[in-house]
């Protein structure tokens, strides 16, 4: 459970919810519960995330189980927070974990389907295998006895009550869970669009055809459920890399355990083939280790004695002993499932347009048909009311807006899948989408396009000093300080510290450091520090990252520390440029000497150097004012400092492997790999995914288009229209699937 600002945020898991437009109704109505400040229902993993204001925690959560329960009785709401733990299997379902177990329902296995309950329901776009075969022998049963009826001589009361037989056989359950939407309020949905067509039929003799319809609509829709199905099991798959079990060592024995039961500083063994339960240091043996589930590197990297390992990795070879440093609830793995389960709450607008959409579609078309079956008649002479209302029911069939609901959501979902297996964490599908408009990209320098290693690669004494105690004063006063900078200095030095000779600690941001050291005031910093301290100081010649230093007012010299460029930095900068992108920009609170070398290098357009943290969000703001309106701003970032200027950018983006968990929170997508060039990656996904749902869109809405005339004018029948519906959906999704695979940009 998190608490922020007052407001708590919870997790429920949504077992057998089984249509993208049931979430949309248990979504918007649980938002109007007095209360709730936010509600969002992810249909790919059955979660609903509600946000409530303080003091209305229990009465809401009340409500909504009332809500979720009239909208679908089916549907168990369960709670996926239990305590601090937050237990996920792979397809983001809350899994009580015993130990040692297997799990109780592989997603991504194929073998069960996700349907908790077990049993099919009206709209079931979800299918468990026992209900699959139940359906087939159903319509099996169903599609005989209409045979029957179309070919036996038999007719008036005899074929009524065959084609009776067959329509309840094949179709009751569709009808029945018509008039319970009706009860409840809920009018406009397919089980009455579809109720009422067959019914209809019926009702003007056309026997045949109103059982024939229902058979070949829930086959339809058996089609869609396994469609549906196989993408979220696509998607599910990607997040398999929950770890199972971890083997605690316990002076010479080893006891397998969940990973939420080991604590920070325990010992774990990790054996060849195994996946690395918790993020911790190796203190003995070494391995390869395949980090392709993480950061979707190929490539496996070595790591022993020392090397930091994050959960989620798989051991290729050696068996390690590691200290774990992370608690499983603040691993790697934890982030990142939570991460790509909560990505669907932050809705695209083309998202977000599909809904809106949908809810003023249907009843336009309800009531276009009821006005198609009456005025016709009794306007044009000659014309028919059983005609006429056999036009109408088609032009009904056809104009669930199902195929939108059901495919854009997965779409979006996939492109989120496709990007976390590149080592892209992308935290909303508004953020997948905004990419495609992205016009300006800006750097920070150091950890983003460089590597934030630092070396002190000159040190240059004044006033006397001899080098190594120059060095000695520039680790003592850098002793506090977790900036890349202080830490080389002290690598550099590389003797132990003594913390009682420093006092008066004081940083000074975006200048440097003042602290007392064996009594002796030091100044450790930039050169505005000296100035504003009135202290003069040499101009270094060689280029690089300069801390001067001052004892007690008198200038002491500098050192010099270099930063090496990213591998593929220069490629990042340059793919970016073939996708279109107009600007890049380098904001560094670095020397103007060290930024414009590392620009020039790199092919970028503007840079600005030596900036406080607030220089670089007025610099993203007057960048804002320059671009059109329809561009966007991406920010690429990875320290403390850099969270404001993240949050105030259109996208940001976190360097997530060196990157502080400050810069993280506050990004918008996330690149585990920490290479730059993963930006262009994700841009190429943004602009493919998009590309699929307008596919998407545009088929389904072309489709439907084309059978409302033909249905109107009397050419379409009722198998067109079931087919402009549910084969248009199956498509729709089965396209939705092509968004998981992706075609590396870079």
């Amino acid at each position: 459970m998190d608490t922020m600002q007052g407001k708590v945020k919870r997790q429920w898991e949504l077992e057998g919810l089984d249509c993208a437009n049931c979430a949309r109704k248990i979504e918007d109505k649980v938002q109007k519960i007095e209360g709730v400040s936010s509600c969002s229902v992810n249909f790919v993993t059955k979660t609903m995330t509600m946000e409530t204001a303080a003091g209305y925690e229990e009465s809401a959560i009340v409500e909504a189980k009332k809500t979720v329960k009239a909208l679908e009785p089916h549907v168990n709401v369960k709670e996926k927070t239990q305590g601090s733990r937050k237990l996920y299997n792979n397809s983001g379902h809350e899994h009580e974990h015993k130990h040692g177990d297997e799990h109780d329902h592989q997603a991504a296995d194929g073998h069960k389907h996700d349907d908790a309950d077990g049993h099919s329901h009206g709209h079931s776009h979800e299918h468990g295998e026992g209900d699959t075969r139940k359906i087939l022998l159903r319509l099996g049963g169903g599609g005989i006895l209409a045979l029957a009826g179309i070919f036996l001589p038999v007719e008036g009361v005899v074929e009524l009550l065959i084609f009776l037989a067959a329509y309840l056989i094949v179709g009751s359950e569709v009808v029945w869970q018509a008039v319970k939407n009706i009860i409840r309020g809920q009018v406009f949905d397919e089980n009455f669009l579809m109720a009422l067509a067959t019914i209809g039929a019926f009702a003007i003799g056309e026997y045949p055809e109103g059982v024939a319809v229902m058979l070949f609509y829930q086959i339809g829709e058996l089609f869609q459920g396994l469609a549906v199905n196989r993408s979220r099991r696509s998607i599910t798959a990607l997040m398999d890399i929950r770890p199972e079990f971890a083997y605690l060592k316990l002076g010479n024995d080893l006891k397998r355990v969940s990973p939420e039961e080991v604590a920070i500083g325990d010992l774990i063994v990790v054996k060849p083939g195994e996946k690395v339960p918790l993020d911790g240091t190796i203190l003995e043996g070494s391995a390869m280790m395949d980090t392709s589930a993480l950061t979707g590197e190929s490539v496996p990297r070595s790591a022993g004695p020392g090397s930091t390992v994050l959960s989620g990795f798989i051991n290729r070879n050696g068996v390690i002993t590691m200290q774990v440093t992370q608690t499983f609830g603040e691993s790697a793995v934890s982030k990142i499932l939570e991460l790509v389960q909560n990505a669907s709450s932050n809705k695209a607008k083309t998202e977000n347009f599909i809904t809106k959409f949908a809810r003023a579609y249907t009843p336009i078309v309800v009531i276009t048909a009821v006005l198609l079956a009456v005025v016709p008649p009794l306007v044009i002479s000659g014309a028919t009311f059983s005609d006429w209302i056999y036009r109408a029911l088609v032009f009904l069939v056809i104009s669930c807006p199902c195929a939108l609901v059901v495919s854009i959501p997965l779409g979006f979902f996939g492109g989120i899948g496709a990007a976390s297996r590149s080592g892209i964490l992308i935290k909303g599908s508004n953020y997948l989408e905004a990419l495609n408009d992205v016009k300006v990209v800006v750097f920070d320098k150091t950890g983003t396009l460089t590597k934030g290693q630092f070396k002190v690669t000159g040190i240059y004494p004044s006033g006397g000093k001899s080098k190594d105690e120059l060095l000695r004063i520039a680790a003592y006063a850098e002793s506090h300080s977790n900036h890349p900078i202080a830490e080389s200095i002290r690598t550099a030095y590389g003797e132990q510290i003594s913390k009682e000779a420093i006092s008066n600690y004081n940083e000074i941001s975006g200048h440097g450091i003042e602290v007392s050291i064996e009594g002796k005031t030091v100044l450790a910093g930039n050169a505005r520090l000296m100035e504003r301290e009135g202290i003069a100081y040499e101009v270094p010649e060689q280029s690089g990252t300069v801390v001067h230093i001052a004892v007690d007012h008198q200038y002491g010299g500098h050192l010099v520390i270099a930063d090496e460029v990213k591998e593929d930095s220069l490629q990042a900068i340059q793919t970016l440029k073939k996708l279109g992108i107009r600007k890049t920009v380098m904001l560094t609170g670095d020397a103007s000497s060290v930024a414009e070398a590392v620009g020039k290098q790199l092919g970028v357009d503007e840079v600005h150097a030596e900036l406080l943290p607030q220089h670089k969000v007025e610099a993203i703001e007057k960048l804002d004012r320059e671009k059109s309106h329809r561009e966007k701003i991406i920010f690429v970032g990875d320290g403390i400092n850099d969270t404001p200027v993240l949050a105030r950018a259109d996208v940001g983006i976190a360097m997530g492997g060196l990157g502080s968990d400050a810069a993280i929170e506050a990004a918008d997508i996330v690149i585990m790999t920490d290479e730059p060039s993963k930006i262009a990656v994700a841009i190429g996904i943004s602009k493919r995914t998009r590309m699929i749902v307008w596919q998407n869109i545009i088929f389904a809405l072309g489709v439907k288009a084309i059978f409302l005339i033909l249905g109107a004018f009397g050419i379409a029948t009722m198998w067109e229209a079931v087919f402009s519906d549910v084969g248009v959906t199956v498509l729709a999704v089965l396209n939705s699937i092509r968004a998981l695979k992706v075609k590396d940009q870079g």
